[in-house]
Formats: C-alpha cells, sequence, structure tokens
C-alpha cells in the first residue's frame, strides 16, 4: 500500500510540474492514511494534504494541511468543498490550476487523479463558481453555514431527513422579502449568543431546522431568524428546472438582494449554494449516513 501511495503521489506530482499546476491535494480519510504518509515522506511544498477536521493528528513533514468537513461527500463534492475551503484560506485562487489524488471515502487506498482548472468555466451538471463568493464580505460565515448544512444533509435529525435553507448577508433586504412564519426562536437574545460559530447555536440550529421556513444569517455571522418564509420566486430557467419551492424561493432571493442562500434537500441530501439567482455549487453528503 505505501508503494502505491508513493506511486500515485509521484505520478500527480510529475503531472502537475507539466501542466503547471499550482497544488496537488492528497485527500485523507484516518490515522492510517497519516500513517502512510510518515512511512513514504511523501512532502512536497506544492503538496495539499486534505483531512477531516475531526481528525487531531497532521502529518509531521512540510506540506501543507487542509481541514475538511469530516463527513461522507461524493468524490467531486469533496473536492469542490476542499477548493472552497483553500481559497478561503488563501492557499489557492479562484483562477488556479489543481491536480487532485484521491480514493473512496472511508477507504486507505487513492485510486483517481482528477485535474482542475478554476479559470474555466465548469458545466452546469457540475457548477462551481467560487469568484464572486471569494470576493464577497460573507464568505468565510457562507462557509460556517455550509459546515452545518452538510450535517443537516448527511444526517438529518434524530434519524428523519430534514430539508430546510438559510440566507446570508444584505440581511435589511432579506427581512423585506420575507415574513415569520413561526415564533423567531432568536429574537431578544445578545448578538454574541447568537454567532454562528457558538457551538449551542450551531445544535440549536440542527433542531430548528425541522421548522418550516428559512434562516436569515448576517455577512458576520449573528443568527437574526430561523422559521422565515422567503417571498421571493425565481423565474424557471434552465438551472432552476427540477428544483422544489424551498430551492426557487431561494434562489429567488439572491437575484433580489446582495444575499448568498444554501438549501439542503431533503429528499437527497444534498446543499446547494445559490448567488445572484443561479446555482454556485452543489455538494454531495451520502445519504446512507442517516440511515446508520
Amino acid at each position: 500500500m505505501n508503494k502505491d501511495f508513493k506511486n500515485l503521489t509521484d505520478a500527480a506530482m510529475a503531472l502537475a510540474g507539466k501542466i503547471g499546476a499550482g497544488r496537488v491535494f492528497v485527500f485523507l480519510n484516518s490515522a492510517d492514511d497519516l500513517a502512510l504518509v510518515h512511512g513514504t515522506g511523501v512532502c512536497d511544498d506544492s503538496l495539499v494534504y486534505v483531512l477531516p477536521k475531526n481528525l487531531g493528528e497532521e502529518p509531521s513533514c512540510d506540506a501543507k494541511i487542509l481541514r475538511s468537513w469530516s463527513g461522507n461527500q461524493s468524490r467531486f463534492s469533496r473536492i469542490k468543498y476542499a477548493f472552497l475551503h483553500a481559497v478561503l484560506c488563501g492557499m489557492i485562487d479562484t483562477d488556479s490550476r489543481i491536480v487532485c489524488v484521491l480514493g473512496p471515502w472511508g477507504k486507505s487506498h487513492l485510486d483517481t487523479i482528477t485535474v482542475h482548472d478554476l479559470g474555466l468555466s465548469w458545466s452546469e451538471e457540475f457548477p462551481f463558481d467560487p469568484r464572486s463568493l471569494a470576493g464577497g464580505t460573507s464568505f468565510e460565515t457562507v462557509m460556517a453555514v455550509l459546515d452545518i448544512a452538510l450535517d443537516i444533509g448527511a444526517l438529518g435529525r434524530e434519524g428523519k431527513s430534514v430539508g430546510t435553507s438559510f440566507v446570508i448577508g444584505d440581511t435589511d433586504a432579506v427581512m423585506k422579502l420575507s415574513h415569520q412564519a413561526v415564533f423567531n426562536p432568536f429574537q431578544g437574545y445578545p448578538e454574541e449568543e447568537r454567532a454562528i460559530n457558538r457551538p449551542e447555536v450551531v445544535e440549536s440550529i440542527k433542531e430548528l431546522a425541522q421548522l418550516d421556513g428559512a434562516f436569515v444569517v448576517s455577512g458576520k455571522g449573528v443568527v437574526l431568524a430561523a422559521g422565515r418564509h422567503l417571498d421571493a420566486r425565481s423565474d424557471l430557467s434552465e438551472q432552476n428546472k427540477g428544483f422544489g419551492s424551498r430551492h426557487r424561493a431561494a434562489s429567488g432571493i439572491t437575484a433580489m438582494s446582495g444575499s448568498v442562500s444554501v438549501v439542503v434537500s431533503e429528499s437527497s441530501g444534498r446543499v446547494t449554494i445559490f448567488e445572484k439567482g443561479r446555482v454556485v455549487a452543489s455538494l454531495e453528503p451520502v445519504i446512507s449516513r442517516r440511515l446508520e
């Protein structure tokens, strides 16, 4: 296994050199994977090891480390999520060319090498365009919301599938374009107690996601409301065909304001990001985790 790991990583680094890719992302799943890194000594300043957030140990080498969501995602979803975090952390730019090495989630072998040029337009079947998100003031909050949304999409709540939506930024306009569908459980609390990075707030959001309506979050990460009904609706564009009312409302409110929406599909667990009325990216936690 050590030999295969080193051969694939060496091949990816050689490919990166030939095509002018600035980074090689190697996706690891477990402490056993880290042992492979220690055993092979594959370290280079162009390498980025992508590790689950819940894995405490890090390789003792000069490679850069990127902490990713800890749950199970499809391969392309893992790649897109890692790219979003890498842009946020300043490891890559929105026009970087990157080589990725990864295998199935939960397995200790690598079997896939992919090349991604973020400066090119990707297809609607694989939407990913973080350029305007990365330039916005609420990008860090969007990433915090994504972590929560992926947990909800993968695990649901108490064994049940849950669908919900979040609207981030431009809150004055968002509040005017929506109304309270249920009692607002966040009203009346100081801002510091409604920060989206507080563990108790995260757990409250996961519980309240079972209610009808959307969460409204400021660009600075303060939760303003839950159970908000979005009054905006989007046109039935090619991208929006097949979407239900929750997705279309989330798309519409981003077309009518400067906000970003994150939607969790109740049926599939897929997490979709909307900005300016269009799909920016979709991430796919594997639904089987909700059934464990």
